[in-house]
């Protein structure tokens, strides 16, 4: 595929964040950062004309928590929306719903963050598998039905 140059440079920099609305904040912050070792970004509570304006929502009012991966790359913005909740509350939607179904972090140790996590509650979906000797994986549900998926990279240990 060939390109035309224009004088007007439009580019994507970077993905900054994905947003998860959830009704149990505080639920959603252990599991992000206890249960995954994500770190706290910050916290605000957001709403008004403007913002109402720019989301589409009247007199919104929303607690925000933005956490990050360790590396500094990634980051969630959690959302409780205080003005305009969800009649409908949280959907556990299954993997092969179309949308956005779940998010994906590469890991060290799986099985004790799945320890960890199970202590809190949470569970896999399904099993934890060794795909192609390259990573151990697995999906598992969080708070609000949102769908981790951990991937685990075991490749460099089966090199040699």
């Amino acid at each position: 595929m060939t390109t035309t140059p224009t004088t007007n440079v439009r580019k994507i920099r970077r993905m900054d964040h994905v947003s998860i609305n959830v009704e149990d904040m505080d639920a959603a912050k252990r599991f992000f950062l206890d249960g995954l070792g994500m770190e706290l970004v910050g916290e605000a509570q957001v709403g008004g004309e403007m913002v109402g304006r720019i989301i589409g929502l009247e007199n919104p009012m929303s607690d925000v928590v933005f956490v990050r991966t360790p590396d500094g790359h990634s980051q969630i913005e959690l959302v409780k929306h205080l003005a305009a909740p969800d009649k409908l509350g949280p959907h556990a939607p299954a993997s092969n719903r179309l949308g956005l179904i779940h998010i994906c972090f590469e890991v060290e140790g799986l099985e004790g963050i799945l320890a960890d996590l199970r202590a809190q509650g949470y569970d896999t979906i399904g099993s934890v598998e060794n795909y192609q000797d390259a990573y151990l994986m697995c999906f598992l549900r969080g708070p609000e039905g949102i769908i981790v998926e951990l991937d685990e990279d075991i490749s460099a240990g089966q090199k040699g």
